[in-house]
C-alpha cells in the first residue's frame, strides 16, 4: 500500500475551537483566540491548550497509523504525575492505547518557588494490525498535556467523518478536564458522550471554572444540542466569591448562554461530595507535608462552618445553585445535584486520592451516571 500523509486541519480534528498554526505542524486550543487576547491568565492557557476532549477523525481501509508529535507537560517536585496517553477508538470501541514519551517539562519546585525547563524528543505514536476494511478512527488526545501534531501518516487514504451525534458542549473544572484520570475516554465527559452516544466539546478546564463571562460568551456561540455546566468547586476553592457576587453572577452566566441558545437544554451540575470543602472555605492548598511521599493532597484553609460575609462551602453553594434554577422557571433548565454523582458514601469506597480529584474508577462512575441524565433529554441532531 502507498504511505499517505494527511495535513492535520479542522476536517479531522473534532473537540478543537482553534488550531494555532507553528514552525513543525500544528497545536490545538479549546478556546478561540480571542479570549487567549482578552485574559492570558497562565492558569488558562496552561489548560485550554491541553487537548481534553479532542480527537482526529477519520474513514480509511489503513491498517497502520503513524502520529507524530511534541508534548509540553508541567511536573512538581516531590509530587508524580502520570504521562499523557493516545486512545485510538475503531467503529467506537477502544482498540489500543499509546503512552506519551518525551517532549518539553517544565518541572517546578513548590518550596522554593523556582522551575526548569527540561527538553526532550518527538514522540511517535503507532497503531498497527487494524483491519483492512473501511472503518471510522478516533484518536483521542492527551488530555493532560499540551501537544503539538506534527504529521499524520497511513498505509491508506483517509476520508473525514460526517459527525451525526448531538452535540454536547461541557464546561467545568479540573474533575471535567480529567485531573488523576488514567486515560483520554476514562475522563467522565468522555465516559458519558461515549455511553450516551454526544459528541463532545469538552471546556473542562482545571481551576478555571469561575463564571467568567468570557466563557459564557464562548458557549453562546458555540453549536450545542445539550450544554452542561458544572460549577462551584473552583469558586469555593479558589475563594473568589462571596454569595451576593455568586448568585448574580450565575444568572448572568444563564443569560447569556441563552442568548444564543433560547431552547436548548441546559444541565447546570453542583459540586460532587469533596470533604474538605464540604463545610470549609476555601482557599485550597496543597499540603506541603504530602509533598514526596506517594499520597500528595490538598487541604482546606478556610475556618470549618465559616459562613459569615457570604464566604462559600460545598453545601452552600449547591444550595444557591439549587434555588437560582428554581427562581429561572426555564422548562429547558435542569438542576443537577453533584452529590447524586459522587456523594459522601460513593466518597467511602472511592475516596479521593489527594482530597480533591477522582481517581480513573471514580470518573467512569461518575460518567456513566451522566449518561443517564444525557439520555433523558430530547435533543435534535447536528
Amino acid at each position: 500500500m502507498v504511505i499517505t500523509t494527511t495535513p492535520l486541519s479542522d476536517d479531522l480534528i473534532t473537540g478543537a475551537a482553534h488550531l494555532e498554526s507553528s514552525a513543525s505542524g500544528v497545536r490545538p486550543h479549546r478556546l478561540p483566540a480571542w479570549v487567549r487576547r482578552q485574559y492570558p491568565d497562565p492558569q488558562l492557557l496552561a489548560t485550554e491548550a491541553q487537548p481534553s476532549g479532542v480527537r482526529i477523525v477519520f474513514r480509511s481501509r489503513a491498517t497502520r497509523i503513524q502520529l507524530v508529535s511534541h508534548a509540553l507537560r508541567v511536573t512538581y517536585a516531590g509530587a508524580d504525575r502520570p504521562r499523557g496517553r493516545f486512545d485510538l477508538m475503531v467503529d467506537g470501541k477502544l482498540h489500543s492505547t499509546d503512552l506519551l514519551t518525551g517532549g518539553d517539562n517544565n518541572h517546578i519546585d513548590l518550596l522554593t518557588g523556582t522551575s526548569e525547563m527540561r527538553r526532550g524528543a518527538s514522540h511517535l505514536t503507532v497503531f498497527s494490525d487494524l483491519r483492512e476494511s473501511e472503518k471510522n478512527i478516533e484518536i483521542w488526545l492527551p488530555h493532560n498535556e499540551v501537544l503539538e501534531l506534527i504529521s499524520l501518516t497511513t498505509n491508506a487514504p483517509v476520508s473525514p467523518v460526517e459527525n451525526r451525534e448531538p452535540v454536547w458542549v461541557h464546561h467545568g473544572s479540573s474533575i471535567s478536564h480529567g485531573s488523576n484520570a488514567a486515560g483520554p475516554t476514562e475522563i467522565w465527559p468522555s465516559v458519558a458522550a461515549l455511553n450516551g452516544g454526544f459528541r463532545l466539546r469538552n471546556l473542562g478546564l482545571g481551576g478555571s471554572a469561575l463564571l467568567d463571562p468570557f466563557m459564557a460568551r464562548v458557549i453562546r456561540d458555540a453549536p450545542a444540542d445539550v450544554i452542561s455546566a458544572k460549577l462551584g468547586i473552583n469558586i469555593v476553592n479558589l475563594d473568589s466569591m462571596r454569595l451576593r457576587a455568586f448568585v448574580p453572577g450565575l444568572h448572568g452566566f444563564l443569560d447569556t448562554i441563552r442568548d444564543g441558545h433560547p431552547q436548548t437544554p441546559i444541565l447546570l451540575v453542583s459540586p460532587i461530595f469533596c470533604g474538605i470543602h464540604e463545610n470549609t472555605p476555601g482557599p485550597v492548598s496543597v499540603d506541603l507535608a504530602t509533598l514526596g511521599t506517594d499520597h500528595v493532597r490538598f487541604t482546606a484553609t478556610g475556618e470549618e462552618g465559616d459562613t459569615r460575609l457570604g464566604r462559600l462551602s460545598l453545601r452552600t453553594i449547591r444550595e444557591a445553585m439549587e434555588a437560582a434554577v428554581a427562581t429561572r422557571e426555564d422548562p429547558q433548565l435542569h438542576y443537577v445535584d453533584g452529590l447524586d454523582l459522587y456523594g459522601a458514601t460513593d466518597a467511602e469506597l472511592l475516596p479521593l486520592p489527594d482530597a480533591l480529584h477522582p481517581d480513573t474508577e471514580t470518573h467512569r462512575l461518575i460518567g456513566e451516571r451522566f449518561a443517564h441524565r444525557l439520555k433523558g433529554l430530547r435533543v435534535g441532531t447536528p
